[in-house]
């Protein structure tokens, strides 16, 4: 199959264990050359929305589809990282991750030409025939990704993949990752890292208690939020807000320091080249003037809520 102009979609999935229901009609999506966030609290229902994609166990009812067809999945490649790392630590790196290549339906030559690939990608060719323990947890997570990526998956699912990584590994995980999208891969990418989320997603859907309460592009749901509210970044915000309460009272509605800038309020949207012009006519020495967007941290909470839940996400 050619991972070029792939939809892969889980429709409507409905799922309990005894009396718990755990998902209750979700739907996410996920195409070619596009990362898709899955975002929720422990217990939401991401890991079983993910285990039902992956032909662990069927939902109750819903569907999962590859271009609208039934997922075939002897012929949809599916690499996967699970946030529970699964190799197992008294056995040879390259020993494994054969193994792992030649379930996935990879001849042993070609299986051999990847791993050599991969471990060299991750710098850690010289540590093939070592058993996976002599590894730091930074460098075992390495491992757990390219066996994820050996058998040249086309849906990528990545759940915590930066979990417990140092900056240098992270960043090395994050050039991989980019890769993988811009070769046109399919990345479903569950973190709860917003930071990493909002590197990689153009697309993100919310789970809490089970349903999908917000799903859409991270910059249109950035943008339907007011847009009146002004961050003004500068050495002199100060002055600035002492200006704007003394003198722009009439276009708007609130100024105030906000760590360390100057954070306005419009009475109306359209004031916002007034609000330039009068900070430009009095010189300040401005770095920038922006629309105060909310951070994908703040919508999350906004949507899930603050208060502590179960860790029972394993579900």
């Amino acid at each position: 199959m050619e991972v070029d102009g792939i939809l892969f979609e889980a429709k409507d999935l409905y799922k309990s264990f005894g009396s718990k229901e755990v998902l209750k009609g979700v739907s996410i999506s996920a195409k070619s050359g596009q990362a898709t966030g899955l975002l929720g609290r422990n217990g939401a229902g991401k890991t079983t929305t993910i285990r039902i994609a992956m032909g662990v166990f069927p939902p109750d009812s819903g569907s999962v589809l590859v271009d609208g067809a039934p997922i075939d999945r002897g012929k949809l490649r599916i690499g996967y990282l699970p946030e529970e790392r699964g190799l197992y630590a008294k056995s040879l790196i390259a020993e494994q991750l054969l193994y792992l290549a030649r379930l996935r339906g990879m001849h042993t030559k070609e299986a051999k030409k990847s791993i050599a690939y991969w471990l060299e990608k991750m710098g850690l060719a010289e540590y093939a025939n070592k058993k996976l323990e002599v590894l730091s947890k930074g460098n075992q997570q390495k491992i757990q990704l390219a066996a994820a990526l050996i058998a040249k998956p086309e849906l990528i699912i990545l759940d915590e993949p930066f979990s417990g990584l140092d900056p240098v590994n992270a960043t090395l995980l994050e050039d991989v990752v980019k890769e993988q999208i811009t070769e046109g891969k399919m990345v479903l990418f569950s973190s709860h890292q917003m930071n990493y989320v909002e590197k990689f997603c153009d697309h993100i859907a919310i789970l809490h208690q089970g349903r999908i309460v917000l799903d859409g592009e991270i910059d249109e749901i950035k943008r339907s939020y007011d847009r009146k509210k002004m961050l003004v970044k500068s050495r002199q915000a100060e002055q600035i807000v002492q200006y704007c309460k003394e003198k722009l009272e009439d276009i708007l509605t609130l100024a105030q320091m906000e760590e360390g800038n100057a954070y306005l309020e419009l009475k109306e949207e359209k004031l916002k080249n007034d609000l330039l012009l009068a900070l430009a006519g009095q010189r300040f020495d401005l770095d920038s003037v922006s629309v105060f967007e909310p951070s994908l941290n703040d919508i999350f909470v906004e949507y899930t809520g603050s208060e502590e839940v179960a860790a029972d996400e394993a579900v």
